[in-house]
């Protein structure tokens, strides 16, 4: 029997035990109600159980998979066979690049109970090989783990044998990695469009000079335009808390200074709405910004304005595998005040 020579740390069990195929009355009603939550548009094909674990062979926009439900009828995660051309171009180059005389054995989309989706491949070497090796890649292709042999050894194994006659010299030559190539003679630069950098008006930079100043700075501050209205610094300061300093982008009078605040620091009166209006739903809490105003500034009313919260929650899209963002405002109590549809900026989540 073949067999995967580790296990990440970072998946669920992707590979399941002696499976035997039930009928759906078989099925805990909790297993059936969990999977009705995860996706709106699904068809069951065939259901399967394995030691403490429930398996719905499913139809998902027209494409067959598995969903991993445990024995409570918690949601664990689904799996999608693609095809190798199907994926991102990253992924593809890396293994084709990397990997000669391996082939894949299988290739899945998985979409986890976390929120996390990626690419897990399962190479093996080509003729008779008792071992597998498994590669994850996020959803750009981009290698996160691994347990396959070293490429370098890789392609100067599959060359050596190719070349049994080869010397030394020639395959270090043939060998050579990319990263290698590009120490000695760089590669040539990529024509790419310049991209004007934004750049907050004299008064804008002054003022952050003055009421933050480099001083309390560990990172930053990087200039943002927020709807061409405000200048946004963004910056980290020395106990390394994410903050922005928000300024008019004409006249660069300050405005307010935001705080993301760590997950110990929560509002409760948000997390309890939030859990009210979710009511059992996934979501996750992308970031949590507490804003407080100047204290020269007014609002309309001649009054400065109280401060206020700035939430972005992230819901994966029942029946596809996309993710939302929604943005909500909350009031210095903690009562929701506003919805809103759009990022306040191009540093905001996507």
């Amino acid at each position: 029997m073949k067999k995967i020579v580790f296990a990440l740390a970072m998946l669920l069990p992707l590979m399941a035990g002696a499976q035997t195929k039930i009928k759906e009355t078989a099925v805990p009603r909790s297993v059936l109600i969990s999977l009705e939550k995860t996706y709106d548009s699904y068809k069951v094909k065939t259901w399967y159980q394995a030691p403490g674990q429930y398996i719905a062979e499913v139809l998902i926009d027209g494409q067959e998979g598995r969903s991993y439900f445990t024995a409570g009828g918690d949601w664990q995660y689904s799996s999608f066979p693609v095809k190798f051309e199907e994926c991102p171009t990253m992924l593809t180059s890396y293994f084709t690049n990397n990997y000669p005389g391996y082939r894949v054995k299988t290739l899945d989309y998985v979409e986890e109970m976390s929120g996390d989706n990626y690419y897990r491949m399962i190479i093996t070497k080509k003729g008779i090989s008792d071992t597998d090796f498994e590669m994850i890649f996020d959803t750009r292709g981009k290698l996160q783990k691994s347990n396959a042999p070293d490429p370098a050894a890789v392609k100067r194994d599959y060359y050596t044998h190719n070349n049994p006659d080869a010397t030394d010299a020639e395959v270090t030559k043939a060998t050579k990695t990319e990263t290698s190539r590009t120490r000695t003679r760089p590669a040539p630069k990529e024509d790419k469009p310049q991209v004007e950098q934004f750049a907050p008006c004299e008064a804008a930079v002054a003022n952050f000079d003055k009421n933050i100043g480099a001083k309390r700075c560990k990172t930053g501050p990087e200039w943002i335009n927020r709807n061409n209205q405000y200048a946004v610094a963004y910056f980290t300061d020395k106990q390394k808390v994410e903050k922005e300093a928000v300024f008019d982008i004409n006249d660069g009078t300050p405005i307010m200074t935001g705080k993301v605040l760590p997950k110990d620091r929560y509002s409760n009166g948000i997390l309890k709405y939030l859990e009210e209006k979710f009511n059992g739903e996934k979501y996750k809490i992308e970031k949590m910004v507490v804003y407080e105003y100047s204290s020269k500034f007014r609002g309309d009313d001649g009054k400065k304005p109280k401060p206020y919260t700035y939430v972005v929650i992230s819901q994966k899209v029942k029946g596809s595998r996309q993710t939302k963002f929604i943005r909500m405002e909350f009031d210095s109590k903690g009562n929701f005040t506003n919805l809103l549809a759009q990022p306040l900026d191009e540093k905001d989540v996507q």
